[in-house]
């Protein structure tokens, strides 16, 4: 029993100091992917997350898909999936969450952060009060937990600002914008003028189900009863989940950090109206049965600060790709801005202009300027309110993270503050931690001192010359135009045969594109078009041009739409091969061609897109000369995925038995070996609402074994591989001249493929 008399002053919270190396912030998956890098990079880590779960807007309170530059399938940024800790989570899971459900996100997140021995994680904790050991630096922060009633007092000579609204720079005194900027500032055509408003909105979620059984609704008395308020109400849908209702929103015009919870109300008056219009207006009788299962509690937040660092990303930048010299991530999800009216405005409810390809994140975006200990992540980092629409995003703020987490592992261990490690040695080792541990960073290889693979004498059992995808007996109706992407070199353009039948003699019309800028997957440069008569019934399609290709980049042999025609197509599929269509994903763009209207500074392009599996089979063709870009030398060329050329060795498909091996001229001592899988980069892997064709994807090595290969020995034996990089310790450190690796084909359609390989003494 506990008795406490009364007492005359206040009694104090019980209070418990902490110190550490770093302090992250807030618990979205930005927090997470920081944290995560710092601690793996031997940093004392303490997570802060005012909320009983990690994941932010990804979790199951609020239950937004994480997606980021695949930006669902629907623009050209192919194999555009982003590396590192956020792929680590998005292929795990897929692997054990294809259907998509909220809640196992949520406890993968958590179990991620708590299996990392250097990470504190403090859930439930807000932070309200900091501490400032001079003008320009933060001491310590002050958070409180609620539900064990107990302040936390957090020292560390750095941190990192995760929390969304910024709460940390904000107290700190960090230089910050809220709002747009005028079209002037930063000479953007996008920037929105008084109309559009200068903020996006809040959002709040809802799931419906279908009881089997007729359910009333009676609409509490603070719903929208008069739905006509809402200009798109006639875009309501009983068959609609209300997660996809993203274009529910308000806000923007208020003061998006305090006023959030008056929008939230808000927000929650427009969800209750809608149901009830739904359930009770007469015009969906499929919702007899069906009952409002889950309303989110938590709002959605799209955008409130944004901070300064010492660059700040601009529409123009995003655009035409732009490179710095301390790139260190990548975005590619659309310029994708909102009414600040939301859904009571009558505009279309985003305005999305998507850039020809990827665009580099610079280092500089992810500090403060003036306040010399703070790291920014997630989508407070330094942009300006046109470039914001596109980094705001989960995936991109989660990839934009890492650099953070091993950047802090940088300052501890030179004594450095954030600005330090933005050029120099310090950068480029910045660079090469981050691809070696899967980040990808576009325009920058990894050149690794360390590592041994690129020494050696690597030779392969079998290497693929694709010089066909064989047909399969199955036809696709070219009701849309289709082409295969194709890898070429410099020299005259390959010859790509298509089969085709025909119901009627007919033409059509072919032509081999290229990309404007080498690395992107936009056929927006026409080398060479062809008109070729066919008969009726079976024959064949020659694209044979007299173009000579400059550059190693992914050439378009296309087939123009003819519904009178159908072409073959293939079941077989290959690592960096893909076919496409020219069609419009209306999740993501309003037609199959971007058309800007004149000023706002985008390109016309059109969006040649893949199909989702089980659809998207390629097209079969004969090729001539064969594709011979496969090579086991592409493991030690340090980029990892399919860029301007699939940078994968490929074993040919009849090899039974797939090997890799290396070779020294002298006797080397191996202690870890690593090795890079194609899991797809292709695929977006929404984390939830949108189920995936497979748990695991079909191109990955699922089965392998690392042999000494002077002696046999079975050093590491994987069974049942899913994951993108697998790293592997040897217990006993071996001294040989030669390493195998021995990789099983993931099916008999598809040949055995890698990205990397690399050896190193310790």
């Amino acid at each position: 029993m506990i008795t406490n008399p009364p007492t005359a002053g206040v009694r104090p919270l019980k209070s418990i100091p902490l110190d550490c190396d770093l302090v992250v912030g807030g618990g979205g998956l930005s927090g997470v992917c920081a944290a995560i890098a710092a601690a793996r990079a031997g940093l004392k880590v303490i997570l802060l997350q005012d909320r009983p779960v990690l994941g932010g807007n990804g979790s199951s309170e609020v239950r937004l898909w994480i997606l980021g530059a695949t930006s669902h399938m629907g623009n050209n940024n192919r194999w555009a999936r982003e590396g590192g800790i956020i792929d680590e989570f998005m292929v795990e899971n897929v692997h054990r969450n294809r259907e998509g459900n909220p809640v196992f996100v949520d406890a993968l997140l958590l179990e991620m952060v708590q299996r990392e021995p250097n990470i504190t994680l403090l859930l439930n904790t807000v932070i309200y009060d900091l501490e400032k050991s001079d003008a320009d630096t933060i001491r310590s922060v002050r958070a409180f937990n609620p539900q064990n009633s107990t302040e936390y007092i957090l020292t560390a000579p750095l941190f990192c600002d995760a929390t969304g609204d910024g709460i940390i720079g904000f107290l700190a005194g960090a230089a910050f914008r809220m709002g747009a900027e005028s079209k002037a500032e930063f000479d953007e055509g996008m920037a929105p003028g008084d109309e559009f408003g200068e903020l996006l909105g809040h959002s709040l979620y809802f799931y419906s189900r279908d009881t089997g059984r007729p359910v009333k609704f009676t609409p509490p008395s603070f719903a929208l009863i008069d739905i006509t308020k809402i200009p798109r109400y006639k875009d309501f849908s009983a068959a609609e989940q209300g997660c996809k209702l993203w274009w529910v929103e308000y806000g923007g015009r208020m003061d998006t950090v305090h006023d959030t919870e008056d929008i939230k109300w808000e927000l929650w008056k427009v969800i209750y109206g809608v149901w009830n219009h739904i359930k009770n207006s007469g015009r969906f009788p499929e919702a007899e049965t069906m009952t409002l299962e889950w309303v989110g509690t938590l709002a959605g937040k799209r955008e409130s600060r944004r901070f300064e660092g010492d660059h700040m990303l601009t529409q123009r930048e995003l655009v035409e790709q732009i490179s710095h010299h301390d790139d260190v991530s990548y975005g590619g999800w659309a310029i994708d801005l909102h009414p600040a009216d939301g859904v009571y405005s009558p505009i279309d409810g985003c305005t999305q202009y998507h850039a020809k390809g990827v665009y580099p994140i610079p280092y500089r975006t992810l500090y403060s300027r003036n306040i010399k200990n703070l790291f920014l992540a997630g989508r407070i980092i330094s942009a300006s309110h046109v470039a914001y629409g596109s980094t705001r995003v989960m995936a991109t703020c989660g990839h934009n993270a890492a650099p953070v987490g091993l950047a802090a592992a940088l300052c501890k261990k030179y004594s450095a503050l954030p600005r330090d490690i933005a050029a120099g040695p310090y950068l480029a080792e910045l660079q090469r931690e981050l691809i070696k541990r899967g980040q990808y960073i576009p325009g920058v290889a990894l050149n690794d001192p360390a590592d041994l693979a690129p020494k050696a004498k690597l030779t392969a059992t079998t290497t693929l010359a694709l010089a066909s995808l064989p047909a399969s007996g199955k036809y696709r109706r070219l009701d849309a135009s289709w082409a295969m992407m194709i890898p070429v070199i410099p020299g005259p353009a390959p010859r790509v045969t298509y089969q085709v039948r025909a119901s009627a003699a007919t033409t059509v019309r072919v032509e081999l594109r290229l990309s404007s800028k080498p690395g992107n997957h936009t056929p927006d440069t026409t080398l060479a078009t062809r008109k070729i008569a066919i008969q009726s019934g079976d024959s064949t399609i020659e694209l044979a041009f007299d173009a000579t290709i400059e550059n190693r980049e992914y050439a378009f042999y296309i087939i123009h739409a003819n519904p009178l025609v159908e072409t073959a197509i293939s079941d077989r599929r290959v690592t960096g091969i893909l076919a496409l269509t020219h069609e419009v994903n209306k999740a993501v763009a309003k037609s199959p061609v971007q058309t800007p209207p004149p000023g706002v500074g985008v390109d016309t392009f059109e969006f040649w897109l893949p199909r989702r599996r089980p659809n998207g089979e390629n097209l079969a063709c004969a090729i001539e000369p064969p594709v011979a870009l496969f090579a086991a030398g592409n493991l030690v060329n340090g980029i990892d995925r399919p860029v301007a050329s699939p940078n994968a060795w490929v074993a040919d498909p009849s090899d039974p038995a797939p090997a890799i091996t290396l070779a020294w001229d002298r006797p080397q001592r191996i202690r870890r070996v690593a090795l890079a899988f194609d899991t797809d980069f292709d695929h977006p892997m929404e984390s939830v609402q949108m189920g995936h064709p497979e748990s695991d994807m079909p191109f990955c090595v699922s089965n392998y074994t690392i042999r000494d290969a002077t002696t046999g020995r079975a050093l590491i034996e994987v069974a049942g591989n899913h994951l993108t990089l697998r790293e592997h310790v040897i217990s006993e450190p071996v001294t040989t001249t030669s390493l195998r690796v021995e990789v099983a084909p993931p099916c008999a359609n598809i040949p055995a493929a890698l990205f990397a390989l690399r050896a190193y003494a310790e």
